[in-house]
């Protein structure tokens, strides 16, 4: 495509912090890990920071560390993409799927007291495409029903409420991506940050098979103790050359988000008078990252021709997001719940491209086609 749905800033700098990472003989989880994580930690405000393959497998140990397990329920919205419900099933608890707000696209507070059994052990709520969800209102809900959050947070490293990032406590765990279409890139990684000591050190144990003690701590110990397996761990290591790419691309993450609300900001301008086309909806206080630009389009026309129009142009967009309780997978194991705005949603708003670095040209481009599409 002539103009992506994203494109990661990454160059020479991200290249030779790699090359690096190689040259130092150490390419798994190692210093330049634990590096970034105190990196993150500090960005965030949190205890700690605890990095992992993916967000995938970020949200399934922080399930694991929040006591979630075999005939548990953990409510979530529908409206996300699938590793949402996926990393809850790999626990072996069931997703409890709720409707959605309509202007913020996150998880419906007043939809989740309803949905609590005596089987709920958590919610997962999620900052979907990159504005946190209504964290307060959730924690007070969990706190009364002395129930775990675990946020997902892929899109939102860098988002705000107030003064207050994104990870920095307001869920008891928050669970990042590093994928190419987040604010920062890795290529692949995630990333958990928690307040609770007891929590970490469980998460450092179970991201590396559980070994009681990591490859690095032996290494710098000069010891030649062996390690111990007490429990069921995983393989869900980053690698150092991973890290090390994060490292340089942390320091990035200011301008980066600069960039993308500018971006947004011009698209606002571009369509605020076109009733076909509502932009998104950013709540006072929250500070919005914008994974991609979301609009939900007021028309007669199929989204899928308009997607086709647009590709012909050498344009990419994306489907506003899944929803994921009408997926097969999940349609086949349990009753499907009715869930109105999260089908709507999944049926009308699209996706625009936005990344840093995106030209004005590019955008005006983008802007002209969909409004053309649409006429």
């Amino acid at each position: 495509m002539a103009i992506p749905i994203t494109r990661p800033w990454v160059g020479d700098e991200e290249a030779t912090a790699a090359g690096e990472a190689i040259r130092s003989g150490w390419l798994s989880q190692g210093p330049r890990v634990q590096q970034f994580e105190a990196a993150i930690a500090d960005y965030v405000g949190a205890r700690h920071a605890i990095a992992t393959s993916n967000c995938t497998t970020a949200l399934h140990l922080a399930l694991l560390a929040a006591g979630v397990g075999p005939g548990d329920e953990v409510i979530c919205p529908s409206f996300s993409f699938i590793a949402t419900a996926n990393a809850i099933a790999y626990t072996g608890a069931s997703p409890v799927f709720v409707d959605i707000d309509r202007r913020t696209y996150n998880i419906d507070p007043t939809q989740i007291e309803a949905a609590i059994t005596p089987r709920t052990r958590a919610i997962v709520p999620v900052d979907q495409i990159g504005l946190a969800a209504n964290l307060p209102a959730v924690r007070e809900i969990a706190s009364r029903h002395s129930l775990k959050v675990v946020e997902d947070a892929a899109p939102a490293l860098g988002a705000s409420v107030g003064e207050v990032r994104v990870g920095s406590g307001a869920s008891d765990f928050t669970c990042f991506s590093f994928h190419p279409r987040k604010s920062i890139t890795t290529g692949e990684g995630g990333l958990i940050t928690t307040d609770d000591d007891r929590a970490a050190a469980l998460l450092r144990r179970l991201r590396s098979h559980a070994a009681s003690t990591s490859d690095l701590a032996r290494h710098q110990s000069g010891t030649t103790d062996i390690e111990e397996y007490a429990e069921l761990g995983f393989n869900y290591r980053l690698t150092d050359v991973q890290a090390a790419i994060g490292l340089v691309q942390i320091r990035k993450l200011g301008t980066i988000l600069t960039g993308r609300i500018r971006l947004a900001e011009r698209y606002n301008a571009a369509f605020a008078r076109d009733e076909r086309v509502e932009t998104p909806y950013q709540p006072d206080g929250y500070r919005h990252t914008y994974q991609s630009y979301c609009v939900w389009l007021h028309t007669p026309r199929a989204r899928s021709d308009i997607m086709a129009e647009m590709a012909a142009q050498g344009i990419a967009t994306r489907r506003g997001v899944m929803a994921s309780h009408l997926e097969p997978l999940y349609l086949r194991n349990a009753p499907s719940p009715c869930l109105p705005v999260t089908e709507r949603a999944s049926r009308e708003t699209l996706l625009l491209p936005l990344f840093y670095g995106m030209t004005d040209a590019e955008q005006d481009t983008v802007i002209a086609a969909l409004q053309r599409a649409l006429d």
